[in-house]
């Protein structure tokens, strides 16, 4: 009989445990994929893709196999031994002195793009239409290594803050955020909708654990095609009970995008470097009520008010524009929107009802959050529904909870590629989105 023990796993190769076999003169192993060959007549650099980087290997022509070196292409797979050394101007200052290759795997066909050069140069429907491929230059890598420290910033920081990380389904029967901007689908003769939000399930599993958060996909049908949206984007929720206010939810928010910058600073900083990125340091951010921005803008810029209930894409530019110039802040609370435009679990402002106790944040010119203090209390969510023309009947299942007790509370939803978007300076969302879905892509 024989068994799993795990006690030996296969390792990845990293740039530590290069230098580390450099350092105590270890031989060295590796494998990846050759991402392009520099022939330098007596002696090659093979260099070598590996999930950190590119690792640089001398190979020298009058030792090991030649015919195996003759194989070699790009986008061959191969394992590597030899001896490690340190090398300040090879990638990741190390270096791989190859004694033997092994060719693991050839491509059957010339890639259509040169992925080696350190940008790619194409446009954007070229590159989402190769996308399985152009992921692998150094330049995306970059981007989605930094987004995956993005969500890893989000958990981390939650987890360190009494925060749970929950599932909730992504097929429901109702939607969140009411309107009509959902994707139908038959369920099994029943009709069933793609989720908009997981806000239904949050709220609920506030009554359970107090501090939840969950990070996954939320479908919205809207029929545009802008550079800010998607149909299918990663959203970053908290949900958080026994709060004082909805400041609570921003103060919350700041110390959680402070923490995620500054890790990017310290364990991304290869990747930052090559993209040229520029990271806050968040130590406070600004709020401004959603009536005062309006009026600021207006009188500061000479922009006309068009729609009094929402903020129009020019606006969120100019107000980022204006704390920018005048605050040195990238980013700015706008808080206080009102009710016509907020959905109906938003709690009203006690001081003025035409407002709610919710806010966006603003990141660079963009909306990348929207966050609030929902309403908790049975009667009050009832009334709301009311007034916004809906039948509480059809909400049965939410409603459970504020019948049967529910303290303050509220959280927010922070849209993951819009955040990166503002991170990397892109002009269109779907740069950052590993396969974006819009109006007019469903593939790859």
């Amino acid at each position: 009989m024989e068994y799993a023990s795990g006690k030996e796993v296969l390792q990845v190769t990293t740039y530590e445990g290069l230098l580390d076999s450099a350092k105590t003169n270890l031989p060295a192993r590796l494998h990846g994929a050759v991402h392009n060959i520099r022939d330098m007549g007596d002696f090659a650099f093979v260099i070598v893709r590996i999930p950190a980087g590119l690792v640089q290997c001398f190979w020298g022509k009058s030792s090991g196999d030649q015919s195996v070196f003759n194989a070699l292409t790009s986008e061959c797979t191969v394992e590597m031994h030899g001896s490690a050394h340190e090398e300040p101007r090879a990638p990741g200052g190390v270096e791989v002195r190859v004694d033997s290759i092994t060719l693991l795997s050839s491509p059957s066909e010339d890639f259509p793009i040169n992925i080696s050069k350190r940008k790619l140069g194409i446009n954007l429907d070229t590159d989402l239409n190769n996308r399985p491929i152009t992921l692998r230059s150094g330049e995306l890598r970059a981007r989605f290594r930094i987004q995956a420290g993005v969500v890893r910033g989000f958990r981390e920081f939650l987890d360190a803050n009494g925060f749970t990380d929950i599932r909730t389904p992504k097929i429901v029967g109702g939607n969140a955020e009411g309107g009509t901007n959902v994707f139908r689908l038959d369920y099994f003769g029943k009709k069933g909708f793609l989720a908009q939000s997981p806000q239904f399930y949050k709220q609920t599993m506030v009554g359970v654990f107090e501090r939840v958060y969950e990070v996954g996909p939320v479908f919205r049908a809207e029929k545009h095609s802008t550079v800010r949206h998607l149909n299918e984007y990663i959203s970053l929720d908290f949900e958080m009970g026994y709060i004082k206010g909805f400041e609570d939810i921003m103060a919350m928010e700041t110390a959680c995008l402070s923490y995620i910058f500054e890790l990017l600073r310290r364990d991304y900083s290869r990747e930052c470097k090559a993209l040229g990125m520029e990271i806050p340091v968040i130590e406070k951010i600004p709020t401004v009520k959603f009536r005062d921005a309006k009026e600021l803008i207006s009188a500061e810029y000479g922009h006309k008010i068009k729609d009094p209930y929402d903020l129009e894409p020019i606006e969120e530019q100019l107000i980022g524009r204006y704390f920018k110039e005048k605050y040195g802040s990238d980013l700015v609370f706008v808080t206080h929107y009102p009710v016509k435009k907020r959905p109906f679990y938003a709690m009203d402002d006690p001081e003025d009802p035409k407002f709610t106790l919710s806010f966006d944040l603003l990141f660079r010119g963009m909306e990348i959050t929207t966050g609030g203090q929902r309403i908790h209390t049975y009667q009050e969510q009832i009334d709301k529904m009311i007034s916004k023309g809906l039948d509480p009947e059809g909400f049965a299942d939410y409603l459970m909870i504020h019948k049967y007790g529910m303290p303050p509370h509220g959280g927010l939803g922070l849209g993951l590629e819009r955040l990166c978007m503002k991170l990397f300076d892109d002009s269109n969302v779907r740069y950052s989105s590993l396969f974006p879905r819009d109006m007019n892509r469903l593939t790859p």
